[in-house]
């Protein structure tokens, strides 16, 4: 009886090895439409998926192609294999998959297999640079671990954790990472994580995250697992199942990886002997297994309850040669002005319907990360006080992205222009800095995903024909978690001027720090000057200290464009007032923009006394024992007065703030 249980556990143990080396898992999407043999798309798609092993150039195991002139007979294929396969493998990889796809997805015109070794998928439409999480396979060892399950489990989310950020650290050739760790009772587990590499890091990253925290619905406690999306992958495994990682030579389209040979010699030993000696009774029970069980080893599952949270409408894509049309071949009477990753040009579409293309470098290294970016963030949010996205453009090495066109420009256009300043009273400034905080307490608070702008300024808020702003250039923008408040990053990105010091100097970024960007804007909008200087006599002061030393010296009216009258000095007084809070050097002192719509909307409300702001330059400083807490009352433009509240006596303001 001993000798039967080995055995079967030595079957087990065989028959997982082989199947997770040969079986795969299709997913055909009936609902995407289907094509007819002989059609056009079917021919292309049969010409497409047979190209792969004429791109000598690729070596690293990414084929992200397409094939025809127009939807719907265009496809869309993405072919690809882990890191550890070398060329032939992997091309033999993506060649049986496209064998498997052709038996069974007969006309479907969207598709996807996975393998241990690559996957591949097509469409109709443009699946690339885009995150995909549905459909979902996951796949189960039921072999259970020994010892402590929980120890177990901690080894492994530490192990997938440092794979996904290795992961999503690679560059658009590659996004791989594995590795093995010790657990619990002499075990080791081994594992990997992989991501399309035309996925940004954050974007990688995410999707490993979210396939990781599957991990507990399938696999808790058990010795292996995998979870497969069609934008990432993980796997972790009680046994060695990889070769020599493949070297990327740029030079050499056909270098290879060692030969996997010495991997499997073991193996093989290992599991030939202790099943040969049960041959016979393993064979009855694989018989038993097939006919009464088939499905015992594995869980193959598909999460049709999913929300789709950031894949793109096809009906957002639009054809190069459509907005090529539309902005007369790009021409220069129709460019509206130059961005740090390439120019925007006015356009009309065939309907009519006028919009403002952003057409990115073709030598930007870092436009192709900002486009992919900016798609799947503004693809997603709805706010009057937002630019709205209309389409994207993803054809070749052409990057366009086409939003709504807003006819009267950029804010900066304005408020730094002596002559066209007079057209913004303080009515309409101040209709503008309400627009603005609600556009960022939406993205902050209220939008179905947490974003982090960066690079807010004037001259990405434009204003409609009515001068409502609307915040645009999402390029720099971050995602962070629902509950994530902070995050870090190595790239320093934005304008100085409007960056907070902890973001400029450490990599810190947070809600906190666009409220800086915020109050810096608020400055401007109030002074009619720039952040970076004020012209005093022969010398240059910067704006926050301007306005900071006016504020404490009781002259803030100084601060005051010029242009503007004094019927609203009350309002503009507590909107200085409300800047020089969101500019203060320490983050936490910086009120949340809940807060500031509280501080705008309400002008009973007292507010708390600012700290001197970051990048404060003047040495001078001015004693005030006496300094209380403003509290600016009213909207009238002709009686409204200054109260001044007693400062309680731990120098807090007695009136406290209470974000809704």
């Amino acid at each position: 009886m001993a000798v039967v249980s080995f055995g079967l556990l030595s079957f087990v143990l065989c028959l997982f090895i082989i199947i997770t080396s040969q079986a795969s898992a299709q997913r055909c999407d009936n609902s995407k439409g289907n094509y007819t043999i002989n059609s056009t798309y079917h021919n292309n798609l049969n010409t497409l998926l047979s190209s792969f092993s004429s791109h000598a150039e690729i070596n690293y195991g990414f084929y992200n192609l397409s094939l025809g002139q127009e939807e719907p007979d265009k496809v869309y294929a993405i072919g690809l294999c882990r890191g550890d396969q070398n060329l032939t493998e992997c091309l033999k990889c993506l060649d049986d998959s496209r064998v498997a796809l052709t038996k069974e997805c007969p006309n479907q015109k969207e598709a996807i297999d996975w393998r241990a070794e690559c996957m591949l998928r097509y469409s109709n439409r443009s699946i690339f640079g885009l995150i995909e999480t549905q459909p979902m396979v996951r796949i189960v060892y039921l072999k259970n671990v020994t010892g402590s399950v929980d120890e177990f489990n901690d080894v492994l989310e530490s192990l997938m954790r440092n794979l996904s950020s290795t992961a999503a650290s690679g560059d658009s050739r590659r996004k791989y990472a594995r590795a093995s760790k010790p657990a619990p009772s002499f075990q080791t587990v081994y594992a990997f994580t992989q991501c399309t590499p035309d996925l940004s890091s954050e974007v990688c990253l995410k999707c490993l995250e979210e396939a990781i925290a599957e991990i507990p619905n399938c696999c808790s406690g058990k010795a292996g697992g995998n979870v497969l999306k069609p934008s990432c992958r993980i796997r972790f495994d009680p046994y060695s199942f990889d070769g020599p990682l493949v070297r990327i030579d740029p030079d050499n389209p056909t270098s290879q990886g060692k030969s996997n040979t010495s991997r499997t010699n073991g193996t093989i030993i290992a599991i030939v002997v202790p099943v040969a000696s049960v041959v016979l009774v393993l064979t009855l029970f694989c018989i038993y297994l097939r006919v009464k069980k088939p499905r015992n080893f594995f869980e193959f599952k598909r999460e049709d309850n999913y929300e789709d949270e950031i894949t793109l409408s096809e009906s957002l894509h639009f054809n190069f040669d459509t907005i090529r049309v539309a902005t007369n071949e790009f021409t220069d009477s129709n460019k509206l002005g130059q961005g740090g990753f390439g120019a925007v040009y006015r356009g009309r579409l065939s309907n009519g319907q006028e919009i403002a293309v952003k057409r990115l470098s073709r030598d930007s290294g870092q436009g192709e990360i900002e486009f992919k970016n900016e798609v799947l963030l503004v693809a997603k949010l709805q706010h009057r006080n937002l630019v709205r996205l209309l389409g994207f453009c993803l054809e070749g090495r052409e990057r366009l992205l086409v939003y709504e066109f807003v006819p009267n420009k950029s804010l900066d256009c304005f408020i730094f222009d002596q002559t066209l300043k007079a057209q913004l009273d303080w009515e309409r400034r101040y209709k503008i800095i309400r627009g603005i905080a609600r556009g960022l307490l939406y993205l902050h608070e209220d939008s179905r995903l947490r974003i982090i702008h960066r690079d807010l300024k004037a001259s990405n808020i434009l204003l409609d024909q009515e001068m409502n702003p609307k915040i645009a250039d999402f390029g720099m923008a971050r995602l962070v978690l629902v509950d994530q408040t902070e995050g870090n990053t190595n790239r320093i990105v934005g304008t100085y001027g409007y960056m907070a010091p902890e973001y400029a100097m450490h990599g810190q970024f947070s809600v906190k720090s666009d409220v800086f960007s915020f109050g810096v804007l608020l400055l401007e909008i109030i002074s009619g000057q720039k952040n970076r200087g004020i012209l005093r006599g022969e010398n240059v002061e910067d704006l926050l200290s301007f306005s900071w030393r006016n504020w404490k010296e009781g002259t803030a009216i100084n601060i005051v464009d010029t242009s503007l009258n004094n019927n609203s000095r009350n309002e503009m007084m507590r909107c200085i007032h409300i800047g020089l809070l969101c500019v203060q050097e320490n983050l936490a002192d910086r009120p949340t923009m809940a807060a500031i719509i509280e501080m705008l909307n309400t002008y009973s409300l007292s507010l708390p006394i600012p700290a001197e702001p970051a990048f404060y330059t003047n040495n001078r400083t001015v004693s005030l024992p006496d300094m209380q807490s403003r509290e600016y009352n009213s909207r009238e433009t002709g009686s409204s007065k200054l109260i001044l509240v007693q400062e309680s006596e731990n120098e807090a303001s007695i009136t406290e703030l209470h974000p809704r």
